[in-house]
């Protein structure tokens, strides 16, 4: 059963495709949906809503009686059976040659009386939520980061690289390395950033994982003190910081990244002062339109992409024949999500292969 948030999602990312010059049936086929179905959620230009679970519907038949429900819930009230699960009262009540209903029905009816609760020193089964989800519109409004080790040549020591990304544009925009994990050296990374970004008492979200570094007391603090949103990743779950991950793993696999270990501190900074400023003012980023961090980050890319545009545009016009379909798209990249709704984001993909 689709939920009414999914239909109007639905509804509104095919109107969208079909805007963009795709078909309806096309793109209802690529989310799994009959034109039909699609007809019948939508009248006079509204969404209608299932009325599934609204309709007056009849008793069943085999509906336990409220004599019935009293008896099971007076028995699981007796001494004898008040400390067990419904798993131990059934077969015990079947040794006794009494049968009042099944184990599932017993859950059921101590469910719906509220008399169900988790028992034990155990923690109860929790429900995760989905990742929150951060929309950049521009430079220094949402920042991840997160901590790597680098090796050192000594086995087992390592050294400790934080580092922070501005979403919109990937410029690294604040980094250290230390010999030790710690709240207190996150702090002074980012009270670094911000006053290098010039960015104190903008709204800005922090984004980070579920490292003890980065719920610490004192980055909490700070935090406050700059008026900075935290925003963390959902407990063991790697994928929720992906930008973070991504600069580490192109960080780590750069040719001449020591993997044989860093022989002091100061040489481990030194190399990656030298990758910041490479990833920053030279590294034509993917993400972004192949222009770099540094570009996007101060709007030079607006122009960039738009001389790109132009070229494409008479190097078609110079040879027609040689163009089958549109030129590249070297159009701006807007906003930049964190996390998006996955709903959505499959869809959008999904729509974009038929428009």
């Amino acid at each position: 059963m689709t939920t009414p948030s999914d239909r109007l999602k639905i509804v509104e990312i095919i109107n969208e495709a079909c805007c963009s010059g795709a078909r309806r049936e096309k793109a209802c086929a690529v989310l799994h949906l009959s034109i039909r179905t699609l007809q019948r959620w939508s009248k006079d230009g509204d969404v209608r809503f299932d009325q599934r679970p609204v309709v007056k519907r009849s008793a069943p038949v085999n509906k336990l009686s409220e004599q019935e429900r009293s008896a099971i819930l007076e028995t699981c009230h007796q001494p004898v059976y008040a400390d067990l699960p419904p798993s131990q009262i059934v077969p015990r009540l079947a040794d006794e040659g009494v049968y009042l209903a099944s184990e599932s029905t017993f859950y059921s009816v101590l469910r719906e009386a509220k008399e169900l609760r988790h028992r034990g020193r155990a923690k109860p089964r929790q429900s995760r939520k989905r990742p929150t989800s951060h929309v950049a519109h521009g430079p220094c409004e949402v920042w991840t980061w997160d901590i790597t080790w680098l090796p050192a040549q000594i086995k087992g020591l390592f050294f400790y690289l934080y580092l922070i990304l501005d979403l919109h544009s990937r410029k690294i925009v604040g980094w250290e390395i230390f010999d030790a994990e710690s709240s207190s050296n996150a702090a002074v990374v980012v009270k670094k950033a911000v006053l290098a970004e010039n960015c104190i008492g903008k709204p800005l979200v922090l984004h980070s994982d579920n490292g003890s570094p980065m719920k610490g007391s004192t980055l909490k603090e700070t935090l406050i003190s700059l008026g900075i949103e935290p925003s963390y990743s959902r407990p063991r779950v790697s994928n929720d910081n992906p930008y973070s991950e991504s600069v580490f793993r192109t960080c780590k696999y750069r040719p001449d990244f020591p993997y044989k270990g860093f022989t002091s501190l100061q040489e481990a900074r030194q190399w990656v002062l030298s990758f910041v400023h490479w990833y920053n003012f030279v590294h034509r980023h993917s993400g972004i339109k192949f222009v770099t961090p540094n570009q996007r980050h101060t709007g030079q890319d607006v122009a960039i992409l738009a001389a790109r545009k132009d070229l494409y545009e008479s190097a078609r016009n110079h040879h027609p024949e040689r163009w089958a379909r549109a030129t590249r798209n070297w159009a701006k990249i807007d906003a930049v999500q964190l996390n998006p709704d996955v709903l959505v984001c499959n869809f959008r993909k999904s729509l974009r292969k038929v428009a």
